[in-house]
């Protein structure tokens, strides 16, 4: 039997990794189940597409957190290649601190949503709409973590270009 080891590549088991497996395998689950129930059984479940859309929201704002931290989020560079290395820096730094500024208020807007939707109950499951909002506040307060992992981390390096990171090559 033949194993394949690669010892330069360590897998990591970050959390917001385990968080977003175990959300999207349930999610899988209650569309498979909702698949079979509509067109096999010919008796839909009316719970499954109330309760997918819901776990679509969490693994969304979870997978943000997974985009933070890879550092894969949609932005313009433009600049960054352009500019000399001074003001490189300097966009770095206001790029930084916008991004946990921006990613603080949506944690601090999510709490708010949370608190204010426990008197509402979802359509067909009687749980508090207020799970579903706790859920966007988890990926938020993990998107934050991981901004201000960025944040820490481009302040050792003094806002110079991440080393490790391959830039996508566009033809």
């Amino acid at each position: 039997m033949i194993a394949a080891e690669d010892p330069d590549y360590v897998i990591k088991p970050y959390i917001e990794d385990v968080i977003a497996f175990i959300i999207f395998w349930a999610l899988s689950g209650v569309v498979f189940l909702q698949f079979f129930t509509r067109y096999v059984l010919n008796d839909s479940m009316a719970w499954t597409e109330e309760i997918a859309r819901y776990l679509l929201i969490w693994v969304t704002f979870v997978g943000g957190a997974i985009a933070v931290r890879r550092g894969t989020h949609i932005g313009v560079e433009v600049l960054l290649h352009f500019l000399p290395a001074g003001p490189v820096r300097v966009l770095r730094f206001v790029i930084d601190i916008i991004t946990v500024g921006f990613v603080a208020l949506l944690c601090w807007f999510a709490v708010q949503i949370t608190e204010r939707m426990q008197i509402q109950t979802m359509m067909v499951v009687d749980v508090p709409m207020s799970v579903v909002y706790a859920g966007v506040a988890c990926g938020c307060f993990l998107m934050l973590y991981r901004s201000l992992g960025v944040l820490l981390a481009n302040a050792r390096r003094r806002w110079q270009p991440d080393p490790n990171k391959v830039d996508l090559i566009i033809d």
